[in-house]
């Protein structure tokens, strides 16, 4: 298999990079790629990590899965970018630096609709996408989350209508659900479709494979970043291989009691950017990630500067804690932490839902 100048041989593992642009300064951009190709033919793995540069973990986890004996130990191929953003990498940040905006809301759409020619993020995003697009049997995306974050695996609804039927749709959705189940971490629920698209999401790495491109494919939010999360990372590594294990790349059964943690809670969760605060003023958290909380319990006083308590923000949802909003300082709104709350939506839904008066 060849992309870019990585070009592989059976049994061998191949390394080279992707030019996906040129810089002003008169050299590409260019993506490092890692191919593992085995000596039998089987299914091809995609890994993609760190479209937002600070998330290391994610980087992390996608070099050590690519050892030097991989390619004697599969069948198929396994493709593996470790960085996407490497202009977020090289300062650290979250958002490259062309325009400053979130990298991974720019892969194709086939409804998305423009006036504007694309910018250079959405160019190289398209040129990742027709990549594997062209080849992936399935795609793991690595992340991270907020600091301080619990690991968890999420798995975007199937959306159907011009692209697919709800028929195929739903044959796409159990094929997600093998892979996800497989690797091992508790599983949340993207938003409800409404909001999915509001926010772009089907426009991102794992989003557009899916729901674009009809590949099984999901995204593994592997604790907080800035730093490299060493049991995250070695749980992590292991899960990827329980995905390569369920897509019979590699030989045997997927192991996920081998990885951490649990889900807290025995029922279907889905993300939520919640609860909020009416009252602006500095927030003093009393739940941490991987707590349970059930509607009306308490998650954070907002005190005032001398620590007088002002009003006291309670859930509104049975659920557990992925993480806290990041600081202390909460103005009117503002969010105060991410939540999988309780999930009773279909999986699969219409990418464009019919009014209630239709």
């Amino acid at each position: 298999m060849q992309l870019g100048t990585a070009d592989s041989e059976p049994g061998e593992l191949a390394t080279g990079w992707l030019d996906v642009t040129d810089l002003p300064t008169g050299t590409p951009e260019r993506l490092p790629v890692i191919i593992a190709e085995g000596e039998d033919e089987g299914p091809t793995l995609w890994i993609t990590a760190a479209i937002h540069g600070n998330e290391v973990t994610g980087l992390a986890v996608a070099q050590d899965v690519m050892t030097d004996d991989l390619a004697a130990e599969i069948r198929g191929t396994v493709v593996c970018v470790p960085t996407l953003n490497p202009a977020g990498l090289r300062r650290n940040a979250r958002t490259s630096y062309y325009d400053d905006e979130d990298p991974n809301r720019y892969f194709p759409d086939a409804d998305a609709e423009s006036s504007r020619p694309p910018s250079v993020q959405q160019l190289i995003d398209e040129r990742v996408y027709e990549a594997f697009a062209d080849s992936a049997d399935a795609l793991v995306d690595l992340h991270t989350a907020h600091v301080g974050s619990m690991p968890f695996l999420i798995r975007d609804r199937v959306l159907y209508g011009k692209n697919r039927t709800e028929a195929e749709a739903r044959d796409l959705a159990e094929d997600l659900e093998s892979l996800v189940e497989a690797f091992g971490m508790p599983v949340v629920n993207e938003y409800a479709a409404e909001e999915y698209t509001e926010q772009n999401l089907q426009r991102s790495t794992a989003g557009a494979a899916l729901n674009d491109a009809g590949i099984p494919a999901f995204t593994a939010e592997l604790g907080g970043h800035e730093v490299v999360d060493e049991a995250v990372r070695e749980d992590a590594v292991v899960g990827v291989r329980n995905v390569m294990r369920e897509l019979g790349v590699l030989p045997g059964d997927p192991d996920p009691d081998a990885v951490g943690p649990d889900a807290p809670v025995d029922f279907p969760v889905k993300r939520a950017v919640h609860p909020h605060t009416e009252t602006p003023g500095i927030a003093r958290h009393r739940v941490d990630a991987g707590d349970v909380v059930e509607e009306g319990d308490p998650v954070a006083d907002i005190v005032t500067p001398h620590g007088d308590v002002k009003a006291t923000v309670e859930s509104d949802h049975d659920g557990y804690v992925l993480g806290r909003s990041h600081g202390v300082a909460a103005y009117e709104n503002d969010a105060l932490a991410s939540m999988a709350v309780a999930d009773d939506g279909d999986l699969v839904v219409p990418r464009n839902p019919p009014d209630d008066d239709e």
